[in-house]
């Protein structure tokens, strides 16, 4: 099975979102991402992403890089003495940089997301990070953050 048709159905296994009527796999992602499965995530928005150009490109691209870094730190976290893994903090906040940095012309709100809340959380965690000159990992799966689209509201 194509990667693409691995993706579309675990993308189809994961539930609609109400309400919104924004691709499955843009949805696919937050879902993912608050279950902790930052990789998943990651790969589900990266089969939109491939697919789109114009101006939601560097948005999905964004939140690629995001998912990235917290995928560095979960295995961080996992294995912090690993010879690879005990080494992921310094990508993970490379990763926080360049996905806010895709994100800026987004802010504050894209496409049902609070794009303003999620760049200041990757700013606290990444700043955590660097204050500690990358010894301490701020992430922990018993208060890992969650990420939710807004419901669109009627004016």
């Amino acid at each position: 099975m194509k990667k693409s048709e691995r993706i579309s159905t675990f993308v189809s296994r994961l539930g609609k979102t109400p309400d919104l009527a924004l691709d499955p796999h843009y949805t696919g992602y937050f879902t993912c991402f608050n279950e902790q499965k930052y990789y998943e995530a990651h790969d589900v928005l990266e089969h939109l992403w491939l697919q789109t150009k114009g101006e939601n490109h560097l948005y999905f691209k964004g939140l690629i890089q995001i998912a990235g870094a917290f995928v560095h730190l979960q295995k961080q976290f996992q294995r912090p003495t690993h010879p690879k893994d005990g080494r992921r903090m310094r990508p993970a906040t490379r990763l926080f940089k360049l996905g806010m940095s895709n994100l800026e012309s987004y802010l504050p709100q894209y496409m049902h997301l609070d794009v303003e809340g999620l760049c200041k959380l990757c700013r606290r965690l990444s700043d955590e990070i660097i204050d500690s000159d990358y010894r301490v990992n701020p992430w922990n799966p018993a208060n890992a953050p969650k990420v939710f689209l807004m419901q669109k509201t009627t004016e």
